[in-house]
């Protein structure tokens, strides 16, 4: 049966490939992304293949913004049966320069080298408001559309930075975090009234945001590039594609008694012990 899907942040490369597969399955997509122009170019690459689609601007941060959001896809697509929170993303000023503290550090006086006493509290609430807030505002304000109906789910995107902190992004990891034991606290206030919360963990996928921390300009690794493959046992990144197979199952009705469940689709990096 054809559904309504909100997904938030699909302009992006993760969101936007599970945008177009889940209109491949027959649904209603709503693409909202904080750049209109984004949510436009995925929306109109869904329509072109067939399926139904539009581009709405969006700011997650802003429940007005969320709240005229959902008037758009409820005229044009009716309620809201499941929200995608894919909104999210890091800073450098919630991130420190290196991995491991030593004294020497707290001497260098070069520019843009960060400690952990130097992290700035606006990149931290940055970093915590974008993945923690952005996925509770729009799930206020979508997950109305849900109350009481059948079938109806929220899906977040959390981070295997949730099971165990990656060095160098304590606000990253600390918000996915939240966004993992929102989920499970979600699920458990959504139970009476039929609507199930889960969330992906990805592990290591090349997005616009990391890449050039990942690879260099000819396309080779960096040295934290090298390090993650080298800890992850099926030896690659992911890729975005490998994500639909479990957004399909968790969105769909083969999981309908699945909630509260944080998957992780990591390579099995998070498996691992490295020895």
């Amino acid at each position: 049966m054809s559904k309504t899907i909100v997904l938030t942040g699909a302009g992006g490369v993760i969101c936007s490939t599970l945008a177009s597969a889940l209109a491949k399955q027959g649904h209603k997509i709503a693409v909202l992304d904080l750049r209109k122009d984004a949510a436009d170019k995925v929306a109109d690459s869904i329509n072109k293949d067939g399926g139904s689609a539009i581009g709405i601007a969006a700011n997650v941060l802003e429940k007005e913004s969320l709240i005229q959001a959902k008037m758009e896809v409820n005229n044009a697509f009716g309620k809201c049966d499941i929200l995608v929170n894919g909104a999210g993303g890091n800073h450098p000023l919630g991130t420190t320069s290196n991995p491991f503290l030593v004294a020497e550090d707290l001497m260098n006086n070069d520019d843009g080298f960060k400690t952990f006493f130097d992290l700035d509290v606006n990149g931290i609430q940055f970093v915590f408001n974008l993945n923690f807030i952005g996925t509770l505002l729009p799930t206020q304000v979508f997950a109305m559309d849900m109350v009481g109906r059948e079938d109806c789910s929220v899906l977040n995107i959390s981070s295997m930075n949730a099971f165990t902190p990656l060095t160098k992004i304590p606000a990253y990891s600390g918000a996915k975090a939240a966004v993992s034991n929102f989920t499970q606290w979600l699920a458990v206030h959504f139970s009476k009234v039929g609507i199930r919360v889960n969330a992906l963990a990805p592990g290591f996928f090349l997005t616009d945001q990391n890449r050039t921390l990942l690879t260099n300009t000819d396309g080779s690794l960096t040295a934290r590039g090298n390090q993650i493959i080298d800890q992850t046992p099926m030896g690659r990144f992911g890729e975005p594609e490998d994500l639909i197979g479990t957004t399909l199952w968790l969105c769909g009705e083969g999981a309908k008694f699945v909630t509260g469940v944080v998957v992780p689709i990591d390579g099995g990096f998070a498996a691992y012990s490295g020895v």
